[in-house]
C-alpha cells in the first residue's frame, strides 16, 4: 500500500464527440485539435515526465493516443509502450458507442496500440454490462476498485489517463461526486490520498491543485445529454 503516493489524473484531449456531440461515433478518436493538445502538454510538465514511475491509460482509443504524446519523455525514459498499463476500469461511464471500447482483437490490429500489453482487456470488458455496466451505483464501485488499484503499487507518482465522467466519480468524496468545474481537455490534477480513508475500502483522494491544461472545456458524453434537456441551457452557461 502507498498511502504516500502522488497521483496525476488526467482528461484526455479534446476527441471527435466532444465537438460533435454525436455518440455514435465508435470509440471516438482525438481530433487534430486534440492531437496536437496531447503533444503540447509534454512539454508544459518536464518535472512530471523525469519523476514519473507508473503510467496508466483507459483503452479507449482517445486516452491512449492522447497518453503516448503527452508524456512521450516519460514512456521512453519507463522503457516503450510495453510499460503502460492498460485500465479497462478506468473506460468512460456511458452505454454509448463513443464511449464504448473495441474488442482485444480489433485493437491488436490498430496502429496507436503497437506494443501495448493488451493482456488485461479480458472477455467483456467493453461489454457495458455486469461490472462494466453505465448503472450510476455500478460506476461508484468501479471508481473505487480504481482508487484501490492507484493505491496498490509501491510509493511513487502514478499517473491515470481517462475520461471526465469518470474521473468524476474516482475523485469523488464522501459526499459523493462533486457539482463543481468539469475537467478541461488535456488537463493535469495532482492528488494524494485522504489520510482519513486510505486504509478503507474507499480510500478517497484529495485533489492538491491543478498543474496544468493544454485545452479548452469540452462537454462530456453525459454533460451533452443534460445539455441536451430541458434547462440545459440554464446549466451551459454556468459552467
Amino acid at each position: 500500500m502507498a498511502p504516500h503516493s502522488r497521483i496525476i489524473l488526467v482528461r484526455h484531449a479534446q476527441a471527435e464527440h466532444n465537438v460533435t456531440f454525436d455518440w455514435s461515433i465508435p470509440d471516438a478518436p482525438l481530433t487534430p485539435l486534440g492531437k496536437t493538445q496531447a503533444t503540447a502538454l509534454a512539454p508544459l510538465i518536464p518535472q512530471l515526465q523525469r519523476e514519473v514511475d507508473l503510467i496508466a491509460t483507459s483503452p479507449l482509443t482517445r486516452t491512449v493516443q492522447t497518453t503516448l504524446r503527452a508524456f512521450a519523455p516519460a514512456i521512453t525514459r519507463l522503457g516503450g509502450p510495453g510499460k503502460i498499463a492498460l485500465l479497462p476500469q478506468a473506460q468512460e461511464v456511458n452505454a454509448v458507442p463513443c464511449d464504448t471500447g473495441r474488442s482485444r482483437s480489433q485493437l491488436e490490429h490498430d496502429p496507436d496500440f503497437a506494443g501495448l500489453d493488451l493482456e488485461p482487456l479480458v472477455e467483456g470488458w467493453n461489454s457495458k454490462s455486469g461490472f462494466w455496466a453505465a448503472d450510476e451505483g455500478v460506476v461508484a464501485e468501479r471508481a473505487a476498485w480504481v482508487r484501490r488499484w492507484l493505491r496498490s503499487p509501491e510509493e511513487g507518482t502514478i499517473v491515470l489517463v481517462a475520461h471526465g465522467d469518470i474521473l468524476r466519480r474516482i475523485v469523488a468524496g464522501p459526499g459523493g461526486v462533486s457539482g463543481g468545474p468539469g475537467w478541461k481537455n488535456a488537463e493535469v490534477r495532482v492528488y494524494r490520498f485522504d489520510s482519513r480513508y486510505v486504509e478503507g475500502e474507499e480510500c478517497y483522494l484529495d485533489e492538491k491543485g491543478v498543474v496544468a491544461a493544454a485545452g479548452g472545456w469540452d462537454v462530456t458524453s453525459t454533460e451533452a445529454q443534460v445539455l441536451a434537456t430541458e434547462g440545459g441551457a440554464e446549466m451551459e452557461g454556468k459552467l
